[in-house]
């Protein structure tokens, strides 16, 4: 006897990467050395003294504890000190910030909080994949607005005036941009929280990527009238290395975040304190932290520059971000190029149709490899 699962299932797929790591795997089982430069995952160690904070905090005799589903008081104080630091804005520590188990929990959360269906909500393509699935998941429809490299990776809000959007509740916007590592200038953010403001439209900035290799850091915060409109989430994931310690947070209006802690507050039961406290050490940290981190980055994204030269990959040597964005040659279809790097170079780079129909064409490369396994990558995928 089969079960039948939920309806909402059938509009969505596994997720493309945890399919893959399972081919990878069982290649890795056959006795096959795969380089793997598809996933954004840091391969480094927190900032300095993070998870000494955290093995401390393990001895605390409230650590196994139900925690608040808010987060404790020093973590949301934290968070307000380093977006006051960082992007010269304010939040209210106890009314716009609402610690998160990672930004992508985030996606669900606020997704669930504001659609249903009947909705509409606006994705960017090429964007992250979530985007989509959890929109389909909740029940409302996706429409793509399309970003390209003509227009520098920026919505053709002209173009999307033009649209019916009456029945368009929510927009996500992600810069520095995944995958493309394209970011945008104060004034096109202005200009696109004016669109969500004169549409009713509610604006979310997803921005992981504020520090990695990027020398302007923006909040949408930064745009006045902004908190009217606008939601922002941040992630140490990628900034500090702890995506494995799922640790983020959304910022915005009270009134918006007590409808996404309804949801949260039903699906959890609280963040580990641990974890809570090595947060905070990594929010406290100087940018000499950034500083160190984007050396790295800019040698191993210096070799991967050298391996799209001499594939005859074009890219834009001013994008920021974790990635390397790629174009193939004229006539090469992503999907089959990736499959015959893997299968006959055992290198994995992710193909950019993954990211939707604007992404055909292109090729992601991660940095989140170690320089020697880069050189390492560079001479598998050279040989003939």
């Amino acid at each position: 006897m089969k079960i039948s699962p939920a309806i909402r299932t059938q509009s969505i797929r596994e997720y493309y990467f945890s399919k893959k790591l399972r081919e990878i795997a069982q290649f890795k089982s056959e006795g096959k050395d795969i380089i793997n430069l598809g996933i954004g995952s840091p391969d480094g160690l927190p900032p300095h003294k993070v998870i000494e904070k955290m093995q401390q905090a393990a001895k605390n005799a409230e650590a196994n504890r139900y925690q608040s589903y808010i987060g404790i008081k020093e973590l949301r104080e934290a968070w307000s000190l380093w977006y006051k630091k960082n992007y010269r804005v304010s939040l209210d520590t106890n009314k716009e910030i609402l610690p998160l188990m990672g930004s992508k929990e985030g996606i669900m959360h606020i997704s669930m909080a504001y659609l249903q269906k009947g909705d509409q909500a606006l994705v960017p393509d090429p964007g992250y994949p979530a985007y989509t699935s959890v929109t389909r998941l909740t029940g409302a429809d996706v429409i793509y607005y399309s970003l390209t490299e003509k227009n520098h990776w920026i919505p053709d809000l002209p173009r999307l005036e033009k649209e019916n959007l009456s029945a368009v509740k929510m927009m996500w916007i992600n810069y520095p941009h995944m995958p493309t590592g394209a970011t945008i200038r104060l004034n096109d953010l202005e200009k696109i929280v004016c669109f969500a403001e004169k549409h009713k439209i509610l604006l979310v900035h997803d921005n992981p990527y504020s520090f990695i290799l990027n020398e302007q850091p923006l909040s949408v915060f930064q745009i006045e009238g902004a908190k009217e409109i606008s939601l922002e989430l941040q992630s140490l994931s990628k900034s500090h290395n702890m995506a494995g310690w799922r640790q983020g947070m959304l910022g915005g209006k009270k009134e918006y975040l007590q409808e996404v802690l309804k949801v949260k507050s039903q699906m959890d039961s609280g963040m580990y304190l641990p974890l809570q406290i090595g947060a905070i050490e990594a929010l406290q940290h100087s940018n000499e932290w950034f500083e160190s981190l984007n050396m790295e980055y800019q040698k191993r994204r210096n070799i991967i520059w050298n391996i799209c030269k001499a594939l005859e990959l074009t890219y834009d040597a001013k994008s920021t971000g974790l990635f390397v964005w790629a174009k193939l040659p004229l006539k090469e279809e992503d999907k089959s190029w990736s499959d015959k790097q893997l299968y006959n170079k055992n290198v994995f780079i992710t193909p950019g149709s993954l990211f939707g129909k604007n992404g055909r064409g292109y090729v992601r490369f991660s940095l989140c490899c170690p320089p020697t396994l880069l050189e390492k990558a560079q001479i598998q995928l050279l040989q003939s």
